[in-house]
């Protein structure tokens, strides 16, 4: 791929949201997200940066990053630099193909739009599955460990105090609705 193909690629994209520093750096900023197209010194790999959120809201998130990076990010890959967590791609230019460069730039705009989502869900996910097993090692029920649920909420120890009695409904609903699909499975 030359510097050209890179131009022409990004403005059938994103057309007049492309900005281009001759020879190695290409921008394209929008209200939703914010896309670097960086060549190295010597113009021989090029790298796709696309910030994602801010370092301290991921770092609670960290391990389950990191995992999805060996599993799930296929040619893109997260990574944390000046406080910021990143979705970056690197390739070499000579080999690069359009099709691998669009690839690269959907899968990146694709993490942009989940943000910490997926991490945050298998963090969640995780936690459920320690109270199932917690609750099955002492005996209970799944009725009997939602009456617990229930009665932390009440007490304030699990959520808010302050919540209103439908939020603190949708709450209890939704750790049902986990507690009845995960409970069955052989933890």
């Amino acid at each position: 791929m030359e510097n050209q193909d890179i131009t022409t690629h990004l403005q059938q994209r994103f057309g007049s949201a492309v900005q281009h520093t001759p020879p190695d750096a290409w921008q394209v900023e929008t209200p939703d997200y914010r896309l670097l197209v960086l060549l190295s010194t010597d113009q021989s790999w090029l790298r796709l940066l696309m910030p994602i959120v801010p370092g301290e809201v991921a770092q609670p998130y960290l391990s389950q990053i990191l995992e999805a990076n060996f599993d799930l990010t296929q040619e893109v890959r997260y990574a944390l630099h000046q406080n910021v967590l990143w979705g970056v791609f690197q390739y070499e230019l000579a080999s690069l193909t359009a099709v691998r460069f669009e690839a690269a730039i959907s899968r990146l705009l694709g993490m942009k739009q989940e943000g910490i989502d997926p991490f945050f869900n298998a963090l969640v996910e995780q936690q459920i599955r320690q109270i199932i097993v917690a609750a099955k090692q002492q005996g209970q029920s799944l009725t009997a460990t939602m009456q617990t649920l229930d009665r932390l909420y009440s007490e304030g120890i699990m959520g808010n105090l302050d919540d209103s009695s439908t939020d603190k409904a949708q709450v209890l609903a939704s750790w049902q609705r986990q507690l009845e699909r995960l409970w069955e499975e052989d933890l």
